[in-house]
């Protein structure tokens, strides 16, 4: 069962299961997930509840009930902080493709990964914590401007409710207090550090047992938002001989088995600094994949423990392009104009454009499986119409209740439709 089915890497990971002859369905706050157009999505299931609230915890288990899955596979920030808070009973049931809860805790909280890496002797950005908007003024002293504010864990929330927050750049003590009251709203600590504008890198792995099955690196041109979000077009690359090493002896310290991405940042010296773990399917795992390491597979492998494939060895020099999120990085430095790490609006609509001449892949885009390219077009139509028209997009929340108590069999119909 792959949740969260319209993330880029529930598609990835749905092609790459179905390629092996293994049944998959997927279960999405959407109708449109992508993902459950795919010939190889057995059967797609549209839930009645937002990503990490009760509703969407009982659709996963009345869908468990249905399908009879052995492997939940998540990618979600909301959904996994959901099982993670119920996985005692949901693992009496089904395989849930996560780290131990002790590597996950860890993985999750940038204050306790920044803290290992820096006993590892990995460089970290200064990093001051920030309870509240009462502590801008000490941080701006102390790591003074521009600054990035993060949130020491992606998905916060409270009380059944959640957001997933990001990184954002400020330039001035009005915009820092404003992030740092966005993203303490649900409680929790934000972190201020110093602005690193150089080349971002990431090294994946998989990992069990105390030993690397896979590795694989890539780095990002583009990113949407352009600070330092999504990755839009990014390239493979050999596993540097620094970061590699430091990812690695970070991730055995931590003892993250599964998938994981340790993000990196190089300043204008070329040092890199180490960012963040995302202890979860990336959502630019297809890279990988196209590359020769496919680790949506491995990840079933290493969840529903099997012998794990070892991959020594991949494709290096490729580039992949995610088409929407590039449009709206481009749309995005051109309002940003003049912040930290924008380049010109020439040269970024240059840049755009050049892109187009060169051979790559594109996400959603695969010959073989044509139909989600197409729901993933038609989607992004639809959005770009409502937003031209003035017409705010349908809460994820509030779609279609497919799986809403007693009306399992006219939910069976309508997901099949869905797909």
């Amino acid at each position: 069962m792959i949740l969260d089915a319209s993330a880029r890497q529930s598609l990835v990971t749905v092609r790459s299961l179905g390629r092996r002859n293994l049944t998959t369905a997927g279960l999405d706050t959407s109708r449109h997930a992508p993902a459950f157009s795919s010939r190889w999505c057995t059967q797609g299931f549209v839930s009645s509840g937002a990503h990490g609230t009760d509703a969407y915890l009982s659709d996963v288990e009345q869908v468990l009930d249905r399908t009879g899955a052995r492997i939940l596979i998540p990618a979600h920030d909301g959904t996994i902080a959901l099982l993670r808070r119920h996985r005692a009973r949901l693992e009496r049931r089904v395989r849930i493709a996560l780290a131990n809860e002790t590597a996950m805790t860890i993985a999750v909280n940038k204050e306790q990964t920044l803290a290992i890496a820096k006993r590892l002797g990995i460089a970290v950005p200064p990093s001051v914590s920030v309870g509240s908007a009462d502590d801008v003024s000490r941080a701006l002293k102390d790591v003074g401007l521009p600054a990035v504010v993060k949130p020491s864990e992606s998905w916060i929330g409270a009380e059944g409710q959640g957001t997933r927050v990001v990184s954002r750049l400020v330039t001035t003590p009005e915009e820092a207090f404003r992030a740092v009251s966005e993203h303490t709203r649900f409680g929790g600590v934000t972190l201020f550090q110093p602005f690193i504008p150089g080349r971002r890198e990431a090294v994946s792995f998989l990992y069990a047992n105390g030993e690397v099955y896979a590795r694989f690196a890539q780095w990002a041109k583009r990113t949407n938002p352009p600070l330092g979000g999504d990755s839009v077009l990014r390239q493979s690359i050999a596993v540097p001989a620094d970061t590699g090493d430091q990812a690695e002896r970070l991730v055995r310290e931590i003892d993250l088995d599964g998938y994981s991405e340790v993000e990196f940042r190089r300043d204008r010296n070329g040092v890199p600094y180490l960012m963040e773990i995302n202890p979860r399917l990336s959502a630019s795992v297809e890279m990988a994949v196209r590359s020769g390491v496919d680790f949506p597979f491995l990840v079933y492998q290493w969840a529903s423990g099997e012998p794990i494939d070892q991959v020594d060895r991949y494709r290096t020099g490729g580039w992949m392009r995610y088409l929407r999120g590039d449009l709206s990085a481009t749309a995005a430095a051109i309002r940003e104009r003049g912040r930290p790490g924008i380049p010109s609006p020439l040269r970024t609509v240059l840049d755009f454009g050049a892109s187009f001449l060169r051979p790559m892949g594109y996400d959603y885009f695969d010959w073989q499986d044509l139909r989600p390219a197409a729901r993933a077009t038609a989607d992004f139509t639809r959005s770009t119409l409502g937003k031209m028209l003035g017409r705010e997009p349908t809460s994820l929340g509030s779609r279609s209740r497919e799986l809403s108590e007693g009306d399992e069999d006219a939910a069976t119909v309508r997901a099949r439709r869905a797909v």
